[in-house]
């Protein structure tokens, strides 16, 4: 993990992320957990506020937590419907690379799951 070579070189880091299990897994030094949708780790576009506090957590978080593997998990919840917010993310068809790979999955009952 990218932040870990950080931290090598004598720099301090925080991850912020929608999967902190998986950066406690791959042993991220300091972990803020957001259960935001993917690519909002800081909050709701135009909304100062939210992306404030997250950034405030993810400093203090940073300033104060000296052992290695430190998670705090945010307190925020996100505005709409978790389930309602991943659809609106998602785009109308599926790009070039995607319509590629399901085209090449095998069809179901030919060894399939």
């Amino acid at each position: 993990m990218l932040a870990r070579w950080i931290e090598a070189a004598g720099i301090p880091t925080v991850v912020v992320t929608m999967m902190p299990a998986v950066a406690e897994e791959r042993r991220a030094p300091r972990i803020v957990g957001v259960e935001f949708p993917f690519g909002h780790s800081f909050g709701m576009p135009g909304d100062r506020d939210m992306q404030r506090r997250v950034l405030e957590l993810a400093l203090r978080v940073l300033a104060g937590a000296a052992a290695f593997g430190t998670r705090v998990d945010i307190d925020i919840e996100w505005p709409v419907p978790l389930r309602d917010a991943y659809k609106a993310w998602q785009p109308k068809e599926a790009s070039p690379i995607v319509r590629r790979f399901l085209a090449a999955l095998p069809a179901r009952g030919e060894g399939g799951a």
